[in-house]
């Protein structure tokens, strides 16, 4: 196993809620997840930007940030992710660092093309200059973050002229800084370049499918491109992303699933996203996710086998995320994420391991420990009871 002792734990909240539910009661049920992930000691949350389809319902993460950091203690909040083309860099700099501050240094920054390119359809984004523009910005954001001087940059797409961050960020250098990975090399190139957090999906989101055929040739980009720009990428610093959903039961977790992994896929993922479909009817297509080990639905013991499955394919990495979803009520998905928390993650960070040493040591030294006390106890009584005709 190539785990880190201690494995970060947190979630990627789109959000994904149907088009017919209440909004505004999706948006304050986001909230108290995080503010239960919080309680229940999860690392991080990236919180996503969205714009259109009806599902994916935040279109600032940096307001939702700042409304959920005021809830929480602990839990680093990042964007999940800022897409870079559709902002000005300047402008995307300074509101990250205003949250650093407003935080005390418990925020990251997340960035990405935009995965939605109907999002930059409304913004007369030609979806071939998003990735490109991405980079562009990043580099920015880069110099804005580590140049004390002025300078000035223009490009096809945004000018600055002296610019610079006159509020430094509240973390020293800056705040942490992720890019997202779908299917292209682009998001694992530019992590190596600037030596930042790479995160990656775990499953593909369009016709196209994956650039790289394993995890292994994903993670070797982001060395590659390090190497280059003399930047050491470390495994424990990668992120992996998974559908996961837990019950008491595999067959309670399919059950409870079922329904609602369906309509996700089919009606938005397949219907509007572009997805290709899944064959078969929509409550089935749990059973070939979870078949292909797409997905984990199941026990806690499910997901323990899932991430050490994945720690083989990829050759080791350092924080799991669950894809946040709705495939159970309110209540249910709290219990998933609890059941993770209470069973999973202690597997992953060693916080039983001196728990059960020492019980295993007493287990097997049990029957003379036993005997000791008994005689213990009898030496004492025929003590006192010496002691006592003496009276």
């Amino acid at each position: 196993m190539t785990l880190p002792k201690r494995m970060n734990f947190g979630i990627f909240l789109a959000p994904f809620h149907a088009p017919f539910d209440n909004p505004t009661l999706a948006l304050q049920r986001d909230l108290d997840l995080l503010e239960w992930l919080d309680y229940l000691g999860y690392d991080n949350a990236w919180i996503g930007e969205h714009h259109s389809c009806g599902w994916e319902t935040i279109t600032s993460p940096e307001i939702f940030i700042a409304t959920a950091a005021e809830r929480t203690k602990h839990i680093r909040l990042g964007t999940g992710v800022i897409p870079l083309p559709y902002h000005h860099p300047l402008i995307v700099a300074n509101r990250m660092v205003l949250l650093d501050h407003l935080t005390k240094g418990r925020v990251a920054l997340g960035v990405g093309p935009g995965a939605l390119n109907s999002d930059g359809y409304m913004l007369g984004l030609i979806h071939e200059n998003a990735r490109p523009r991405m980079e562009e910005s990043l580099g920015v954001i880069m110099r804005l973050l580590t140049e004390d001087e002025p300078f000035t940059y223009r490009s096809d797409w945004f000018e600055l002229v002296d610019a610079h961050l006159q509020l430094r960020p509240y973390t020293n250098p800056h705040f942490e800084i992720m890019v997202a990975s779908a299917q292209s090399p682009i998001g694992m190139k530019l992590a190596g370049k600037h030596g930042l957090t790479p995160v990656s999906l775990t499953f593909a989101r369009s016709p196209g499918g994956f650039y790289h055929n394993t995890l292994k040739d994903l993670w070797n980009i982001a060395v590659e491109s390090g190497a280059e720009y003399g930047h050491e990428m470390k495994r424990e610093n990668w992120g992996l992303v998974q559908h996961v959903f837990l019950a008491d039961s595999k067959k309670e977790a399919m059950s409870i699933a079922r329904k609602n992994s369906g309509l996700l896929m089919r009606e938005y993922f397949d219907k509007v996203v572009g997805n290709p479909p899944i064959e078969g009817p929509a409550d089935q297509i749990i059973d070939k996710m979870v078949d292909e080990g797409i997905w984990c639905i199941g026990t806690p013991d499910d997901l323990v086998n899932s991430i050490n499955r994945l720690d083989e394919e990829s050759g080791g990495f350092g924080s799991f995320i669950f894809l946040a979803t709705e495939l159970g009520t309110h209540e249910q998905m709290k219990y998933s994420y609890e059941l993770a928390a209470r069973y999973v993650m202690p597997k992953f960070q060693g916080t039983t391991t001196s728990l059960d040493m020492s019980f295993k040591l007493f287990k097997g030294m049990r029957n003379a420990l036993a005997e000791e006390r008994e005689n213990a106890l009898k030496s004492t009584i025929r003590k006192y009871e010496k002691e006592k005709k003496g009276w």
